[in-house]
């Protein structure tokens, strides 16, 4: 298993190694320890969700307020999608930007996403099944969004998806802009704090 630090801090692209013969595959799509290595400090995990979704589908940008937020470890199981991280962390040297992973059947990938990342992907096969792992469970009062199409952020979609679908949820949520006024993002310094509170747990 490879385990690569995106350009965004604190997220990270995980490689898994593959075994193969004529019966198949298997390989280990998670490993705790890991994984603990190379984020310094364990998981405590919650709940695992699946969603598939047609050609096209956008979902996102999705985040949860810190504390506790959710850290998410997403993988396709099924089909293909692009999985944008979005640092939407204000204060980050990284504020605003993005990076994404290819996760397929192919390299079988997954993607890490520290508490307090925004988190999207867009399908590029019928059938995309993504399964991701996260650290809390679900809560619809700390749950919160900023619009994909945001010309500031700037999300890059690529041709293989054809036309984005997206819910209203998403379509009218607010701009990257429009959510720092009102001051519903998270922060760098209490992001980090949080990080290295998780460390001391250890």
């Amino acid at each position: 298993m490879q385990i690569r630090e995106l350009s965004i801090p604190d997220a990270y692209e995980i490689t898994p190694k593959q075994f193969g013969d004529d019966r198949g595959v298997f390989l280990e799509w998670y490993r705790f320890d890991r994984l603990e290595e190379a984020i310094g400090h364990s998981l405590d995990l919650k709940q695992a969700n699946t969603s598939v979704s047609k050609r096209g589908v956008v979902r996102g940008i999705h985040y949860a307020d810190i504390p506790p937020s959710q850290a998410k470890y997403v993988t396709v199981t099924h089909g293909a999608v692009v999985d944008y991280v979005i640092d939407i962390r204000v204060g980050s040297p990284t504020f605003g930007q993005w990076d994404s992973v290819l996760l397929d059947t192919t390299d079988r990938r997954a993607i890490y996403l520290s508490e307090g990342l925004g988190h999207a992907f867009v399908a590029l096969t019928d059938d995309a099944t993504v399964s991701y792992l996260v650290t809390d469970t679900y809560n619809a009062s700390r749950e919160h969004g900023i619009n994909p199409l945001d010309e500031q952020v700037g999300l890059v979609f690529p041709p293989e998806a054809g036309e984005p679908l997206l819910s209203p949820k998403d379509t009218d949520a607010p701009s990257l802009a429009e959510a720092e006024t009102s001051g519903i993002l998270p922060s760098w310094d209490e992001a980090r704090a949080f990080y290295a509170s998780l460390g001391e747990k250890r």
